[in-house]
């Protein structure tokens, strides 16, 4: 089975593909060429959906509500960053860290009081990193050591519980009789007053626990939005998304279990 991830190496996502599929991962260059791949029946993918310090990821969503797939596992990695360079951070002039990274490590980067370009991942970081003279990156442990940077100031997380969801996406749903969570896509296509309320009002009588709810654009215009809901499956699951069908349209994600990192 092919399994894609976002390159290039020691991302934290080609980390975690790692630890849950082994060595033989293809990596890509973005997110949704990720999507793409799934969706043409290529293989799976693992994407970052969510991080706890800088909340969720946009490519992520983007490619659920725009490609036809599903959510089949769910696991979390706790993520821990590190400044890495070839010199003590005092003599460090410039910083190369992709954004989430930066949103997650601010109060250390801010602190340092130097120049910051952002980058497209972590591994990308190490490699502009190394061509650049008195230059440091943020990145994993992972990526300095495939790297070969050392690390002059480790675990500079704003949070030390710091963590990210990343869910393996597939062209078919998850197969299993005991899944942990369902996720779906809430798409109105007319908005009208109460409409938030009639929808959550599904779920709450019948018990059901909703754990996230995000809001995104639909790209229809301003003031137009999409909702990303996931919620605790039980016995009342499917008549929940019956009966969100007769209020609005909805895109089902996919009912899956959670897989735990080793």
């Amino acid at each position: 089975m092919t399994v894609f991830a976002l390159g290039p190496e020691g991302t934290f996502s080609h980390e975690i593909a790692v630890l849950l599929f082994g060595e033989e991962v293809t990596l890509l260059p973005t997110i949704h060429k990720i999507f793409e791949a799934v969706e043409r029946g290529e293989g799976e993918g693992i994407v970052p959906l969510e991080n706890s310090e800088a909340g969720g990821v946009g490519p992520t969503l983007d490619g659920l509500q725009a490609h036809r797939v599903f959510i089949t596992t769910e696991a979390y990695m706790p993520i821990h960053h590190n400044l890495a360079a070839f010199e003590p951070a005092p003599d460090i002039r410039v910083i190369f860290v992709h954004p989430q990274t930066h949103e997650q490590c601010s109060e250390v980067i801010e602190s340092l009081g130097t120049e910051v370009v952002h980058t497209s991942s972590n591994g990308a970081s190490a490699r502009w990193m190394k061509e650049t003279p008195h230059a440091g990156a943020v990145i994993s442990g992972m990526a300095a050591a495939m790297y070969g940077i050392p690390i002059v100031m480790a675990r500079i997380e704003n949070n030390p519980g710091n963590t990210t969801r990343f869910v393996v996406i597939g062209r078919e749903p998850a197969v299993t009789e005991e899944p942990t969570k369902c996720s779906i896509l809430i798409n109105p296509e007319i908005d009208r007053a109460g409409l938030l309320h009639e929808i959550l009002s599904v779920f709450a009588k019948r018990n059901i626990n909703l754990t996230r709810i995000e809001s995104r654009p639909s790209k229809r215009g301003m003031g137009s939005y999409v909702f990303f809901i996931d919620f605790v499956p039980g016995t009342d699951t499917g008549d929940a998304v019956n009966e969100l069908q007769t209020i609005t349209g909805i895109k089902h994600l996919g009912c899956y279990p959670r897989r735990e990192v080793t």
